[in-house]
């Protein structure tokens, strides 16, 4: 896994602070996506548990699993008994036990690209769901998201991460949905986005942007330069716009 992906771990704390949470919606659609009741579930890099627990708390045993051992303490902190934890990496995970649902909350693109698919598959029932959703936080007012692209880009000239199979951002299906589409292992792939906004202080926004990768991963005198530039363009609150893109796939009984 890339520097990025293991990076979480120093900002578990804060990332379970100012992270957003998940819609009950979000869980709404895929158990009515699945038409069936899920009983049983695996979480794919579940870092500090957000939409564990509410799968959880829907009554579904999940298996979170996590490759960063701070992120799985986090996790530990707040998920209720019904949820296992394991450390694990997605490629670590062997075929055995297999799923009514597996899903990956912002964590699909860290995985291995090689053999994703087959490996997906051989977890998840067949008949069962795959799930995956996430997406960029950005801020809603174009010129305050100016303000800090321009307080960024001496330090990063970007902090999204890119689509893994270089879909551009203006397509209709996006990633992973494009890969979904074309796997022998699933089926009736559809995308889906869930609108979320939230309001947040300058100082919580600065605190959301130091759990992402792209920060974590600077030289430190870098990092703190670079957020208290940007902390100088914002206003005393911002609107995040934080929609969630969603594929849902069904394992195919037979590939």
């Amino acid at each position: 896994m890339s520097d990025r992906a293991l990076s979480f771990g120093t900002m578990a704390e804060a990332y379970e602070r100012f992270r957003p949470g998940y819609p009950a919606a979000l869980f709404d659609m895929v158990l009515t996506y699945a038409g069936r009741p899920v009983r049983t579930a695996l979480e794919i890099g579940a870092g500090t548990g957000k939409a564990t627990r509410l799968l959880a708390q829907r009554g579904v045993t999940v298996t979170a699993t996590e490759p960063d051992g701070a992120m799985l303490a986090e996790l530990r902190r707040h998920v209720p008994a019904n949820v296992r934890t394991v450390r694990a990496a997605f490629e670590d995970l062997r075929p055995g036990e297999s799923y009514g649902l597996v899903y990956a909350a912002a964590a699909l693109h860290w995985t291995n690209p090689e053999g994703r698919w087959s490996r997906m598959a051989a977890l998840v029932e067949p008949g069962g769901v795959f799930a995956s959703f996430g997406g960029p936080v950005q801020l809603a007012d174009p010129a305050v998201e100016e303000a800090v692209r321009v307080a960024r880009a001496p330090f990063l000239a970007s902090d999204d991460v890119p689509s893994p199979d270089g879909t551009p951002p203006g397509d209709h299906l996006q990633w992973p949905g494009t890969e979904l589409q074309r796997s022998p292992w699933f089926t009736d792939v559809r995308q889906s986005v869930i609108e979320r906004r939230a309001t947040m202080t300058a100082r919580d926004y600065v605190g959301l942007l130091s759990t992402i990768s792209a920060y974590l991963v600077l030289p430190a005198p870098e990092r703190e330069q670079v957020y208290r530039r940007i902390a100088e363009v914002l206003p005393d609150t911002v609107e995040i716009a934080a929609d969630i893109t969603v594929h849902l796939a069904r394992r195919r009984r037979e590939p």
